[in-house]
């Protein structure tokens, strides 16, 4: 490689590094567990990939928790420009494939052609589920949220009206065929806070 090679390839990285700042500003719907704020998209990528690796063992199936940290590093990085959209929201979920594909195309162009054809491919490997990898990805993705609001005594489920069999639909046909251990604590977690009344009251 030329220098004049190396200097463009730097610009490149250097370029998707400055894109990425912007998830430090985009929030999410889920709590911090103290329930003071809404996390933001940065936060809640280091906090899945942190517990991918602290969790890789309870996995049913072996998996590489370094990939998969790897994996729920970029995870979200197109919500720099499809933003984030709330699991629960029927209609916003309609289009998101298509936005957050729009969204890859152009954040992971950004970087040199080797880097951004690799991060692009385990993207799509999250996206589709076609490892086990990508499956215990996705797993603990649908497991953090539940946790924070569980601990934040309700957060977006209140806020957004939120049942429990919606939580439980949308989280156990992720979660449970990967993990029995953490599906098993899982759903503690949502009957515990049905118990309790963390669930928005039927009107």
């Amino acid at each position: 490689m030329s220098a004049a090679e190396a200097e463009a390839r730097l610009a490149a990285q250097l370029a998707f590094i400055a894109e990425l700042d912007r998830m430090k500003s985009i929030i999410r719907h889920t709590p911090l567990v103290d329930g003071s704020r809404r996390e933001t998209d940065a936060e809640h990528s280091w906090h899945v990939a942190v517990m991918a690796l602290l969790l890789a063992e309870h996995a049913d199936a072996p998996v590489d928790a370094l990939k998969v940290a790897r994996m729920l590093l970029i995870h979200d990085v197109v919500e720099i420009d499809a933003g984030d959209t709330f699991i629960y929201d029927d209609k916003g979920n309609a289009d998101k494939a298509e936005r957050e594909g729009r969204a890859a195309d152009r954040l992971f162009g950004l970087l040199p052609p080797d880097q951004g054809a690799a991060f692009r491919a385990l993207w799509d490997e999250f996206e589709a589920r076609d490892s086990a990898e990508a499956r215990f990805a996705q797993a603990i993705d649908r497991f953090q949220p539940i946790m924070n609001n569980h601990l934040a005594g309700g957060g977006s489920w209140q806020a957004n009206k939120v049942r429990p069999e919606t939580v439980l639909r949308h989280s156990e046909s992720r979660v449970a065929p990967i993990s029995r251990r953490l599906w098993g604590r899982l759903r503690a977690m949502i009957e515990t806070s049905m118990g309790r009344g963390d669930f928005p009251k039927l009107d």
